[in-house]
């Protein structure tokens, strides 16, 4: 299959999604002087046309999730959700006890916060997931300890798109009365999520990962038994004093226009990316050095993680550019791309990571897209490795010298 050479096929949906067109025509008619623009705080009329339409939205993703409208707290995204969340709570408990627990494999959202609790004196367990990015709830329940406050999993990893047993696990942390949080950001829309039935205490997510517009999220907070944090932003104390600021209503109708169109659409669309996960890799994984990063049958269908043994990922997605955008296993701090501290937790070695690719489609992809960047992808992954005969030589995976 091939397509038009400027034709650019977009194959990181789990870094971000494109805005649904319904979404941003609901967000445009909340921007100019003629739409509902005003301060959703104000007292007028038109503030409380902007008020209403923001609880509207409110409305919209608790229905995606299963909570209470007045249980969510908008935010600017999963990153700020993540913060308020983990330290919110540390900070709030810390007077119950000082020990908390995470994975190794989490988003560096939650992994940073994490270290600079421990900096100020809180006892972090870092639990380590197996060659298929789980998390067991034996391994949780081990290190659970009198003093634990905070349990802190991601529902769906980023990088190679696996699930984890949250429900089991949940219901662990509800029995011993620890606060159990949960990053969302790559699972909320993606998968069935009804925190009515799951006693999840926080959860974090963002709406451009599921079509909505950036700097937009929420925490979800459980009201019984509630869940308790301290703010980290003071000002005029919007969001029930939790989180300060002026709500941006075109952002705020976005997310639940978003989400609303999420829950409409996820059976069909889950079932459509299952297929195309199957097609996509019955062709990737015959090329010379092909891996999946993680084999289990739990996760998310729109992210595939693989590797090219013997190729360098960041050369890959170089090669691939400005075809096929993709990216590669590998996390990018400062200019320096290192290997993927994600894929190293699974036990993979250090050139095994870099020579990892992950691959994440949605909505607005359809099979001819897929079809013509698996083609490209075989082309590059041939040239390269013609490059190095050997495939997975001494000095590690081959990269383009020009």
């Amino acid at each position: 299959m091939s397509l038009p050479n400027d034709r650019i096929i977009y194959l990181d949906y789990a870094a971000t999604t494109p805005v649904d067109p319904r979404v941003a025509e609901k967000m445009s008619a909340c921007l100019t002087q003629d739409g509902c623009f005003a301060n959703p705080a104000s007292s007028h009329r038109p503030g409380r046309e902007a008020r209403a339409r923001v609880e509207h939205a409110r409305a919209q993703l608790a229905a995606l999730i299963g909570a209470e409208p007045r249980e969510l707290i908008f935010t600017s995204g999963a990153t700020e959700s993540n913060n308020l969340a983990i330290a919110g709570a540390a900070h709030f408990h810390q007077h119950r006890g000082r020990h908390l627990i995470t994975s190794r494999s989490e988003h560096k959202a939650v992994v940073d916060v994490f270290k600079r609790l421990e900096e100020e004196g809180f006892e972090v367990t870092w639990l380590a997931p197996d060659a298929q990015g789980h998390i067991s709830r034996d391994q949780l329940v081990q290190a659970l300890r009198e003093d634990t406050i905070l349990v802190s999993l991601m529902w769906v990893n980023n990088e190679i798109g696996v699930e984890q047993e949250i429900e089991a696990m949940a219901a662990e942390t509800r029995r011993r009365g620890i606060l159990f949080h949960v990053d969302a950001a790559q699972a909320v829309g993606k998968r069935p999520i009804n925190l009515s039935q799951v006693p999840v205490d926080l959860l974090s997510l963002s709406g451009h990962k599921f079509y909505g517009p950036k700097g937009v999220g929420a925490l979800y907070l459980r009201r019984r038994p509630r869940a308790r944090v301290s703010p980290l932003m003071l000002g005029g104390g919007q969001e029930r004093g939790l989180r300060s600021g002026t709500l941006a209503t075109h952002q705020l109708v976005g997310l639940g226009e978003a989400a609303h169109l999420a829950a409409a659409e996820l059976d069909e669309e889950m079932g459509r990316l299952k297929v195309w996960r199957e097609q996509l890799l019955s062709h990737l994984l015959t090329l010379p050095g092909a891996a999946l990063n993680s084999t289990s049958a739990q996760g998310v269908p729109g992210i595939v993680n693989l590797r090219f043994e013997g190729i360098h990922g960041e050369a890959l997605v170089a090669a691939l550019d400005p075809y096929v955008a993709v990216s590669s296993g590998s996390a990018c701090t400062s200019a320096v791309v290192e290997p993927s501290y994600v894929l190293r937790a699974l036990g993979l070695s250090e050139a095994q990571a870099e020579a990892s690719l992950r691959i994440s489609f949605g909505r607005f992809s359809n099979w001819d897209e897929l079809s013509a960047a698996a083609d490209r992808i075989e082309q590059v992954v041939r040239r390269l490795h013609s490059l190095s005969p050997r495939g997975q030589s001494d000095s590690g995976p081959t990269a383009l010298s020009g």
